[in-house]
């Protein structure tokens, strides 16, 4: 799969293609059901299959305190873009001038003169454009005038209700996992390259891999029970915290660390997939370091208890 970053770098190679566009934060089942139809629609026209997203996502651009929090960093989304069989990704700068792009010129700049698209493939809730004019009625007529044809793919339903990354972030926040896999198809992980913090773990008795985050807020707040795929492959239960540490941070800034239970090795560079199981309690502020030490070994106590639980199950 080619990653094209930016329409300046659309190459002549990238023209004549089917494509389709959104954030695609999550890579849902309703967001798989897109690639399925548009990867066909490639096969049956011969011709590349393209996803079209943007960054930062357009609510992000416009308010990032505000902006639903995001499940999915470009990284992710790209490694899922290629197991699902997709040929190429246009990553679109989302700043001042393009927000001011109408659905007209959106249509004839990005899809037209760069892509050269013969086919798109929207979600039947999709709009753009900064005067909000594009949907599907929209892109019918573009299409009929630039000989395009589009196809909307239905809304994919579980237990009578939208799959969608606002039901999935719900989800999440409810600690429901087992709902949150039914939506994406999938475990929900987040991954991360481990980095060096403050240590202070290892001065508690629970030294901690502080996974990279990328982004000013996660999806999740709490301790949890993890499974964690190290860079080898190999599984190991842990014990993780994410959030903004009130007892020894002042920063809002949220953190992912991870303990992993009977593991002593040096993960530093590694790249980590941290699945989440289960939540054991909210994250809090203790008065002390000594009180913290205190709940940590709790944590850590009761992810033992629970992993073994998992496996008799």
């Amino acid at each position: 799969m080619q990653l094209v970053r930016g329409l300046h770098n659309v190459r002549p190679s990238h023209h004549g293609c089917v494509a389709t566009i959104g954030n695609f934060d999550g890579v849902h089942l309703g967001h798989q059901a897109i690639l399925t139809r548009l990867r066909k629609s490639a096969a049956r026209l011969n011709v590349p299959s393209c996803v079209i997203v943007f960054e930062p996502q357009p609510r992000e651009f416009f308010n990032p305190e505000t902006a639903p929090v995001r499940l999915t960093r470009l990284r992710d989304k790209l490694q899922l873009f290629r197991e699902a069989g997709i040929d190429q990704v246009l990553c679109i700068a989302f700043n001042k001038r393009f927000r001011q792009l109408s659905a007209a010129d959106f249509v004839q700049t990005v899809l037209i003169a760069a892509l050269g698209i013969k086919h798109l493939q929207v979600g039947d809730d999709f709009r753009f454009g900064c005067d909000r004019a594009g949907d599907f009625a929209f892109l019918q007529d573009a299409g009929q005038r630039y000989g395009f044809s589009v196809e909307p793919t239905a809304t994919i339903e579980i237990d009578g209700q939208r799959v969608s990354s606002t039901r999935l972030r719900s989800a999440l926040a409810a600690a429901d996992f087992t709902l949150a896999q039914r939506l994406l198809g999938r475990p929900y992980s987040i991954d991360g390259r481990v980095l060096h913090g403050k240590k202070l773990g290892r001065t508690l008795n629970a030294p901690t891999a502080n996974v990279q985050l990328k982004r000013h807020r996660a999806p999740l707040h709490g301790v949890y029970l993890v499974s964690v795929q190290l860079q080898s492959g190999r599984h190991v239960p842990g014990v993780a915290n994410i959030g903004t540490r009130p007892t020894v941070d002042n920063t809002q800034r949220a953190h992912l660390e991870v303990h992993l239970l009977n593991f002593s090795r040096d993960l530093y560079g590694q790249h980590l997939a941290v699945t989440f199981q289960q939540k054991i309690r909210d994250e809090q502020r203790f008065e002390s370091l000594p009180l913290l030490q205190e709940a940590i070994a709790a944590d850590i106590a009761q992810a033992h208890t629970l992993w073994q639980h998992y496996h008799t199950l």
